[in-house]
Formats: structure tokens, C-alpha cells, sequence
């Protein structure tokens, strides 16, 4: 699926214009962003939790030379699945 595919059905379900479930869309994206670059949760009860996980500096390996190089410390975005949303998957 495709944000193209999730526009579709959030227009036909909700009885809106694909407009507006575009609009809607990234408001949800924009608003999810926001609160993660500020280090906060964003928790929807029974789908799941998007969070911010630190990642340390570490060394790794150039694949094409085999030189070890240095990665930087980094913060990456995490998606933990609710209870109601592994069951669904899981029926």
C-alpha cells in the first residue's frame, strides 16, 4: 500500500474528497513529526507508538575499501505496534 492507495480509502470510507484525506494526511505526518523532533511519543491506544531511539556512535567498515570509518551518534524514529493492531495482523 501506498500513500496514494491509503488517500483512496480514507476518501471512500470517510466520505470525503480525495483533497481533503490528502490534507488530512499530512496534517497526521506533519503533526507525528513535529512531536518526535521535539524527543516527545505520539501514542494511538490499540494501533501502536511511534517514539525516538538514540543511537550511539559506533565503527563500521567502508564495504567498497574495507576502511573503518566512524558513524555518528544518531536519533532514529521506532514504530511499536499495539496490542489490538498484532492481533488483527495475527487473526
Amino acid at each position: 500500500m501506498i500513500k496514494a492507495d491509503i488517500i483512496n480509502q480514507m476518501s471512500s470510507k470517510a466520505g470525503i474528497s480525495k483533497a481533503a484525506a490528502e490534507k488530512a494526511l499530512k496534517v497526521f505526518t506533519d503533526g507525528v513529526t513535529a512531536a518526535l523532533k521535539k524527543g516527545d511519543k505520539v501514542s494511538l491506544v490499540g494501533f501502536g507508538t511511534f517514539s525516538v531511539s538514540k543511537r550511539a556512535a559506533r565503527k563500521g567498515r567502508n564495504p567498497q575499501t574495507g576502511k573503518e570509518i566512524t558513524i555518528r551518534a544518531s536519533k532514529v524514529p521506532k514504530f511499536k505496534a499495539g496490542k489490538a493492531l498484532k492481533d488483527a495482523v495475527n487473526r
